[in-house]
């Protein structure tokens, strides 16, 4: 079967074959490629006159457009995600942190050890009342970074193509 003009499939090999080339963003002319760019146009880059762009599927997934049912809408050509991600606080679940003490509330100096307020105050609350006390930047572990993470899902790299030979796509008669 004849592939359609402008049709993308998925290529096992290191090469695009006759008639194909890769969707990695390659500019074209107009001038020499008008049926693609009649169907393509300028959705993938180029200036939309003279040049048109090729998708680029380049560490990119391919998303169908639209949008459904708590989906958000995507147009075709439109390109988006991230590659790292730096999370904000109000994305990280409720967690715990580990506290810096000894085990033994009788300790002789507390600082940075034990939380209450002196050697005999075992059984207190762990905070003083004043509100302009600051807490020991000791008394709590450190967790977590300024670090983003890879936010990639597991894949296996092929190439995608794109025809430049083929039959017409025919539109929709309605």
């Amino acid at each position: 079967m004849d592939p359609y003009l402008g049709e993308i499939r998925i290529f096992a090999g290191n090469y695009a074959p006759s008639g194909w080339a890769f969707c990695d963003g390659t500019i074209l002319p107009v001038s020499q490629n008008s049926a693609l760019y009649s169907i393509i146009g300028g959705l993938y880059g180029g200036n939309g006159t003279t040049t048109f762009a090729l998708p680029n599927f380049q560490g990119s997934a391919p998303v169908h457009q639209g949008t459904g049912p708590g989906l958000t809408p995507r147009t075709v050509g439109e390109v988006g995600g991230e590659t790292d991600v730096m999370l904000l606080e109000t994305q990280i679940p409720n967690h715990t942190h580990s506290i810096n003490a000894q085990l033994a509330p009788t300790q002789i100096e507390p600082t940075g050890a034990v939380w209450s307020s002196s050697a005999t105050a075992f059984g207190q609350l762990i905070y003083s009342p004043l509100v302009d006390t600051p807490m020991s930047p000791l008394a709590l572990s450190v967790t977590g970074s300024n670090n983003s993470h890879n936010n990639m899902q597991p894949f296996v790299a092929m190439n995608f193509i794109i025809s430049l030979e083929g039959n017409y796509p025919p539109k929709p008669s309605n």
